[in-house]
C-alpha cells in the first residue's frame, strides 16, 4: 500500500439556485448554465470524486476505502469502514440565489427513515459575500411542531426565520436539526458528514425549468427541527496558537469532525504527522504553499491518508488554510 497526498477531480452540481462564480475560484465550468456546488472530496454515491494524481489516479474514494482501509481513514473511523463509506464530504457552494429553508436529520432519524443514509452535521466558511449577504440560522422565537406546521401549510413562515448577516471570513456551525438557509450572495466552503439528506421546509414559491415546485418534506422536517434554537448567533473562533507568523483558530468541533483555520506567514514551516489515528483534509483558501512537494494555491483541497506519516507545509506566500480531522 502506498500513501501520499490525494487530489481529486471535483463533481459539479447544477441546482437551480447556482451561478457562475466558482470560475473565479479555479473551477472549470461548462460553457453555459449555472453551477451551484462543486463536490471537492466525496465518497457519496450522488457525486463520487476520482483521484487525479499518483498511482491511484482514476480511482474513486470508495475504491480507496477497499484498497487502503484503516490506512486511509484511520483508527478513529473504524465505524466508517464497517459501513463501507468515506466519513466526510467537502464542497464549494455558489449561492447565486437563496437556497431553500431546510433542515437535516441526525443519524438515528436518518437510519430509521432513509435507508442506509446517515444524518448531516455541517459547517461553513464564507469565502466571499456581497454587502448585506445573510443566512437563516434557527428560529426567531420559541415555537412548536403544531404552530410551525400551520405556518408552513399556510405558505408563509418568514416570521419564524432568524436572519443574520455574514461576511467574508465568517464561519457557521450547523448541527443536525438546525433550521437554516444560505441566502443569495455568498460563496462558501462546506465541510459535512457524508450525507445528502435534506428536508425542505420552504422554497420561496419558486418552480424549476418545467414549471413545477420542488418537493417539500414537511412532516419529516417538523420531526427533526430543534425548536430550542432561537436567535442563534455566529460563534467566534477560539484561538489555539498565535504569534507573529502563525494564527491557529478552532472553528467547529463536534462528534464527527474538527475544523481549524490557520493563517501562516510567508516562509513559515508547518510540520504534521498522520499517525494512523485519523485522516486529514487540508484546504487552501488564499496564498500558496507546498505540501510534501505538491504546490497548492487558490482554493484547493487535499486528503492526507491516516497512514501517511510525517508531512510538511512550506508557505510560499501568506496563506489561509483549513484543516479538518476526526478526534
Amino acid at each position: 500500500m502506498e500513501y501520499y497526498p490525494l487530489f481529486f477531480k471535483p463533481v459539479l452540481k447544477d441546482y437551480l439556485w447556482g451561478g457562475r462564480k466558482l470560475e473565479q475560484f479555479g473551477r472549470a465550468l461548462p460553457e453555459s448554465g449555472t453551477i451551484a456546488e462543486s463536490w471537492e472530496i466525496s465518497g457519496h454515491e450522488d457525486g463520487m470524486t476520482l483521484v487525479e494524481n499518483g498511482v491511484y489516479a482514476g480511482k474513486s474514494l470508495n475504491d480507496l476505502i477497499k484498497l487502503l482501509g484503516e490506512g486511509l481513514v484511520g483508527r478513529n473511523n473504524k465505524w466508517a469502514l464497517e459501513r463501507g463509506i468515506f466519513p466526510l464530504l467537502v464542497k464549494l457552494i455558489d449561492a447565486n440565489q437563496s437556497l431553500s429553508v431546510q433542515v437535516h436529520p441526525g443519524d438515528d432519524y436518518a437510519l430509521a427513515n432513509e435507508g442506509n443514509e446517515l444524518g448531516k452535521t455541517e459547517m461553513w466558511v464564507v469565502l466571499d459575500a456581497k454587502p448585506g449577504a445573510a443566512i437563516i440560522y434557527g428560529l426567531t422565537r420559541q415555537t412548536n411542531h403544531e404552530e410551525l406546521q400551520e405556518a408552513i401549510i399556510g405558505g408563509d413562515i418568514t416570521d419564524f426565520l432568524h436572519i443574520t448577516t455574514i461576511k467574508k471570513g465568517d464561519h457557521v456551525c450547523v448541527p443536525s436539526g438546525t433550521l437554516h438557509a444560505i441566502l443569495a450572495g455568498s460563496i462558501l466552503v462546506e465541510v459535512q458528514q457524508s450525507s445528502n439528506i435534506t428536508y425542505r421546509v420552504y422554497d420561496w414559491g419558486r418552480v424549476n425549468e418545467n414549471g413545477k415546485s420542488r418537493e417539500l418534506h414537511i412532516d419529516k422536517s417538523l420531526d427533526v427541527i430543534n425548536y430550542e434554537q432561537v436567535s442563534l448567533a455566529l460563534s467566534e473562533p477560539i484561538v489555539i496558537e498565535k504569534d507573529e507568523q502563525r494564527l491557529t483558530e478552532r472553528l467547529c468541533q463536534n462528534r464527527y469532525f474538527t475544523t481549524d483555520r490557520l493563517a501562516l506567514g510567508k516562509g513559515e514551516l508547518f510540520s504534521g504527522l498522520c499517525d494512523g489515528s485519523t485522516l486529514e483534509i487540508w484546504g487552501i483558501l488564499s496564498g500558496s504553499i507546498e505540501l510534501n512537494g505538491y504546490l497548492m494555491e487558490g482554493v484547493k483541497f487535499v486528503l492526507l491518508p491516516a497512514g501517511l506519516g510525517p508531512y510538511q507545509i512550506s508557505v510560499l506566500n501568506d496563506a489561509t488554510l483549513l484543516r479538518t480531522y476526526m478526534n
